[in-house]
């Protein structure tokens, strides 16, 4: 029997924590990262960027699966949206990353598409909704509120793409 190697994520964590609400992602992944198992860090690879661009995505190689974390526009604050990363692209309705500031983002995802071997990785956008986004304003109480929601969300997600339980192997019973 041949064991596979287990599935490669990773995690691309957008903003900026000097700007409001555009700081969502860092701070849920700061709490976040530490409560996940070993066994699911093992097969995580965490990446910061300020911005989500375009080589952010064209760098993932084909093994890898992409979840990117960030504040959302297009829905209410402090609302978490889970979605396919190919969603984004296809639905101009769609929630987005605010964390594109060099190009807006279907053009991101597009040209990530179009440059990257393969097309756009396969992976999940992950979301929550903020209301400002000022330089020196904290969160807002919507995403403050939230907050665990849109941990629950990233681990759930890590989770399912590792096979790894967020939570840790399961007690003996």
């Amino acid at each position: 029997m041949t064991h596979l190697a287990p599935p490669s994520v990773r995690l691309l964590v957008c903003g900026n924590a000097d700007r409001g609400d555009d700081g969502a992602a860092l701070s849920a992944v700061a709490v976040l990262l530490p409560s996940l198992p070993a066994m699911l860090l093992e097969r995580l690879e965490v990446r910061r960027c300020g911005h989500l661009r375009v080589e952010d995505l064209t760098d993932i190689p084909a093994n890898e699966i992409a979840v990117v974390v960030d504040a959302a526009v297009g829905i209410a604050p402090g609302h978490v949206v889970s979605l396919p990363i190919a969603a984004i692209v296809g639905d101009p309705t769609a929630p987005t990353p605010r964390s594109s500031h060099e190009l807006p983002i279907d053009q991101v995802l597009g040209l990530a598409g179009v440059l990257r071997p393969g097309g756009l990785p396969e992976g999940t956008f992950i979301g929550i909704g903020g209301r400002r986004f000022g330089y020196g304003r904290p969160l807002s109480r919507s995403v403050r509120l939230n907050m665990p929601a849109f941990q629950q969300a990233i681990a759930a997600e890590l989770g399912r793409l590792t096979h790894v339980s967020p939570e840790g192997p399961a007690a003996p019973g």
